[in-house]
């Protein structure tokens, strides 16, 4: 009983994570479940010497998390920048604690086992360990990454290498599986075989691991490497009755379509695939003219290819000390800024927010932070985002370009600062307004954004179209003429802002700020403003921007005549 109100009054003295839910998109938030986890690590290994005579399993996990988290502990954000670390944490607190508690369960009058029932109340959930599972997996699409690299933990820019085990690669099958995506289906079950076969140790059997294989290996059309798996699997299991269909199955297909081929005449079978080529090419030209340029360049920006500046338009960037029309701020000190790309014009601002400012930002920021917001593609009004789980991405129809367009996807969760509620926070938007020559009066309050595993944030555009009537008509002040990008954190590896239209990437910084205008002088959108925040390969993205918008601009940046002055 002594044991058990210790263990109780320790709780009692944790922070509460009640108010977090999606812990995947927040590597900030994610920090606290290292605190929980380590805590219940030590409760456990306090049941341990109490009941002595308890499994030695139970001992062993005890002794793998103390580990693993004592190795966390030394770096939190950088240890969970690791996107596999993540999908590890996610997994162990929503499936592996529940297994041992279920071992363990004989005695809940334990002050372990009480505190850990009461603790998984604010645990991650399935959400969070699908979510991170799929970060992953949108991981590997965005920078080609081969499913050993990824479980081997040979990423770039790593400091805390983690190994993926059989199970983890199986878990990565299943929920591709669940999600209809053979693709990723085999190539995680390949790897959890390819492990297997190594002679890794494991609970799960070949058998089953080859069952999902061969069965998103038929999906996907080639029945013919289906019935080679299928075979290795009755090899191992004679008796298994649905690889035992599944072969006669393909061996019936494949015996139909041998049939079916030798019925047609060489000239016919190439007539045919003439006609169905072309017919593909038409079919894909109809959706990909619109849908698949922008993300292919999008995805190849964010791996550092993508299209390049002329040496001719590079010779024309430049850096400089910067005062803004001899502000009295900076006359004396002024800024170091350089020219990032030509058209749209931007430019970053060096040095330009101190640690200590960072680190205050983030403390005022972490504790609010929520589901970002996105503006509807269609209407402009600003509502929840999404987070894209599945393969399949939405489209809807854009009324300004006639063409299609997808839906946006944001992983990262936001909170929003005031001047009033801290000196540092207005001491931050005079040195943009003085800067940039803007009032700040009229534009939104300081947006903080902390990125999830594998965090982005997919193309948009940050001002209201001529076709979103309602686009921040609730602020009263016009549409976003300019957009001020702090970036509060170094990013070992992805997350640059990108430019699709135009080929500009823009790479995370830390105490650096980026600035753009999203509006021609005449108040015309700057359409080639278009940009993405790229998926957190490896590390921890925090940034805060300010959305500066045109009333009160009226005399610091005059209108211009024509639409694209």
């Amino acid at each position: 009983m002594e044991l058990l109100c210790w263990c109780l009054l320790m709780l009692s003295c944790l922070p509460s994570l009640a108010a977090h839910n999606d812990f995947f998109t927040s590597i900030g938030q994610m920090t606290d479940l290292l605190y929980t986890e380590k805590d219940l690590v030590t409760s456990l290994k306090d049941y341990i010497k109490a009941e002595e005579n308890k499994l030695e399993q139970v001992k062993r996990w005890a002794d793998k998390l103390d580990s693993l988290t004592a190795t966390a502990m030394q770096d939190p954000e950088g240890f969970l920048g690791h996107p596999v670390n993540a999908f590890k944490l996610m997994k162990r607190l929503n499936t592996e604690w529940s297994s041992l508690e279920s071992l363990v369960l004989s005695d809940t009058t334990d002050g372990f086992i009480s505190n850990l029932t009461i603790q998984r109340q604010h645990f991650p959930t399935d959400e969070d360990q699908t979510g991170a599972a799929k970060a992953l997996l949108r991981l590997q699409d965005t920078y080609r990454l081969d499913a050993n690299t990824i479980s081997v933990g040979d990423l770039p820019g790593v400091k805390h290498k983690s190994q993926m085990t059989v199970e983890d690669c199986y878990e990565l099958g299943k929920i591709a599986y669940s999600d209809v995506d053979y693709y990723h289906t085999e190539l995680w079950m390949a790897q959890a075989l390819r492990q297997l076969d190594q002679g890794e140790e494991s609970t799960l059997d070949k058998v089953t691991v080859l069952d999902y294989l061969s069965y998103s290996i038929y999906q996907q059309g080639e029945i013919e490497r289906a019935l080679e798996l299928t075979m290795r699997l009755l090899e191992l299991d004679p008796e298994h009755q649905r690889a035992t269909g599944n072969r006669k199955y393909f061996e019936f297909q494949l015996e139909k379509q041998k049939n079916e081929a030798e019925k047609e005449t060489y000239t016919e079978k190439e007539l045919g695939k003439r006609e169905t080529g072309e017919e593909k090419k038409k079919s894909k030209k109809k959706v990909s003219n619109h849908l698949i340029p922008e993300r292919k360049k999008y995805e190849m920006l964010c791996r550092g290819e993508g299209i390049r500046m002329t040496p001719r338009r590079q010779s024309r960037l430049f850096c400089r000390y910067y005062d803004n029309k001899h502000n009295p701020k900076y006359v004396l000190s002024p800024v170091k800024q350089q020219d990032e790309w030509d058209r749209p014009y931007i430019v970053r601002y060096l040095d330009i927010i101190s640690d200590k400012e960072m680190e205050r930002v983030k403390q005022l920021a972490k504790p609010r932070l929520r589901r970002a917001t996105i503006s509807n593609p269609i209407t402009g009004v600003l509502e929840t985002a999404p987070y894209r789980i599945s393969k399949r991405r939405a489209t809807v129809h854009d009324p300004q370009t006639g063409k299609l367009t997808t839906a946006q996807y944001r992983v990262s969760k936001s909170a929003w600062l005031t001047g009033y509620e801290d000196p540092m926070i207005d001491t931050i938007n005079q040195r943009i307004e003085d800067l940039t020559g803007l009032e700040m009066d009229t534009a939104e309050e300081l947006q903080v954004a902390n990125y999830g595993v594998g965090g982005q944030y997919e193309p948009h555009f940050d001002f209201g179209r001529k076709d979103e009537p309602d686009a921040f008509k609730e602020l009263g002040t016009g549409n976003r003429i300019a957009t001020w990008l702090f970036y509060m954190s170094d990013v070992a590896a992805g997350g640059a802002t990108v430019f699709p239209d135009v080929g500009a990437a823009v790479w995370p910084q830390k105490g650096t700020a980026v600035f753009w205008y999203n509006l021609f002088a005449s108040g015309e959108g700057d359409y080639s403003t278009r940009h993405a925040a790229c998926p957190v390969l490896v590390g921890n993205k925090w940034v805060s921007n300010k959305w500066i918008h045109e009333r009160g601009q009226e005399w610091r940046r005059p209108c211009g005549l024509s639409e694209d002055e």
